[in-house]
Order: structure tokens, then C-alpha cells, then sequence
């Protein structure tokens, strides 16, 4: 996340110093320089209000100071699609149309119902988006998130219950893997280790795991100068 918003996301970044977090209305991610230490996670702290809460994730676990609060940390894997597309027929069948600004309310309402994980009123800015309708109504959706030098994202990949188990999810992500393969990039994503039926689908389009990872959820410290306050 530190390159991404020092590199071709900076457009979302808020940076102090060797601390960076996007947009808040984008999303709640945040990336430190590597090997951070006590100093970085003050320049990160100014750029939350007090007792807000970031999202960070690292090959190893972060320790934040003692005057961050964990709220928890979920093991996950990151995993690199094929650089040449992905197999064939996944796709070509086009089925999904690009999401803007209008879809932002059926994108939300989506999200609330399956819950892929991170989605804000501006995460859509990140590009890439394309949905599936059944009668109107937003049934499945990916896009795109963080976006590195040769390397983007694919993000928010869900789809309703109710239309499940018809190659949707699979046919969406062969899209946006089509188009970033296209611009000469290699799409990479992420799961948490206990999503197996994701994991599966991700290994059926052309994805290998690289490295395991933790996302961390932190609460900022209550005092802004980047001590909790204590009586």
C-alpha cells in the first residue's frame, strides 16, 4: 500500500513523513515505509483523527506502539494472475457493463449484502468496475484497488446469493483481468486464508499464491500527538 500511494494512486494519498493512508472516503487502507518504526507510526497517526481506525497489512505482523489500540488481525494470502490472460472462455462472454459514479448507491447496497470487504462512497474512483444486473437490480461486481507500477489489484469481487453458481463471479474477473493484461500490467488480489471457495475460483482463472500476509485493524491513539491519554 506505501508504493501504491507513492506510486500511480498518489492522487488518493494522504502522506506525512514515511506514512501514507488513501482518501478516507475511498478507502480505509494505509501503508508504512518498510521496516517501520515508532516514528512512522506517529506520522501515521496524524494523518487519522484520534481513535479512528486503520487498516494495514505486511508479509510480517505489525507491532504498533502501545498507544495504538489491535482490534483484530486476519491471516491472508496474496495471489498473482497470469501475465498472458487467463483461461479460455472466462473472459469472453463480456457479460459485465463499466460502473461509475451513478452506480455508487446499488454498488454500496451490494456490498452491504455480501460483504467482500472494504467499499466507500468514492472507492469506485479506483477504476476499473464492471457489474452484473438481473432485472435491474446489481447482482455482482469487481473492480479495481491498489495499483502499482506494473501491477493492479482486482478488488471487491462479489456476487448475491441468489445467483451464485453460475460462473459470474468467474466471467467478472476474467474481464478485468483482460483489461489489465491488456495495458501490459499483471493482476494480483487478495483473500483471507479461510475463503477457500474464493481461493479455488482464483486458482481455476490462472492465480498462484505468492505470500502469506495479516491485515491489521489498529485504533489510532486518542491522543493526536501520539500518546493515549491515560488518568
Amino acid at each position: 500500500m506505501w508504493h501504491a500511494l507513492q506510486g500511480p494512486n498518489q492522487e488518493f494519498a494522504r502522506t506525512k513523513g514515511r506514512a501514507a493512508r488513501y482518501d478516507p472516503e475511498v478507502t480505509p487502507f494505509a501503508g508504512l515505509a518498510d521496516d517501520p518504526d515508532d516514528a512512522a507510526w506517529a506520522d501515521l497517526a496524524t494523518l487519522y483523527r484520534p481513535d479512528e481506525v486503520a487498516v494495514l497489512s505486511a508479509r510480517r505482523p505489525l507491532e504498533p506502539p502501545d498507544s495504538w489500540e489491535p482490534l483484530g488481525r486476519i491471516p491472508g494470502v496474496q495471489m498473482v494472475g497470469p501475465t498472458d490472460g487467463i483461461p479460455a472462455g472466462r473472459d469472453r462472454d463480456r457479460i459485465g457493463t463499466p460502473l461509475g459514479a451513478d452506480d455508487v448507491a446499488d454498488m454500496l447496497a451490494l456490498v452491504r449484502r455480501t460483504e467482500p470487504g472494504p467499499f466507500l462512497p468514492r472507492t469506485v474512483e479506483l477504476g476499473g468496475y464492471l457489474g452484473v444486473r438481473r432485472e435491474g437490480r446489481l447482482v455482482a461486481m469487481a473492480g479495481h484497488r491498489m495499483h502499482l507500477p506494473g501491477f493492479t489489484e482486482i478488488s471487491a469481487v462479489c456476487t448475491d446469493v441468489e445467483v451464485r453458481g453460475q460462473g459470474i463471479a468467474g466471467s467478472l474477473v476474467g474481464q478485468v483481468v483482460a483489461g489489465i493484461v491488456a495495458r501490459g500490467e499483471q493482476p494480483f488480489l487478495h483473500a483471507t486464508v479461510s475463503n477457500v471457495n474464493a481461493i479455488r475460483l482464483y486458482e481455476a482463472l490462472g492465480f498462484r499464491a505468492r505470500t502469506r500476509l495479516e491485515f491489521l485493524a489498529a485504533r489510532t491513539p486518542a491522543d493526536p500527538h501520539g500518546a493515549r491519554n491515560c488518568e
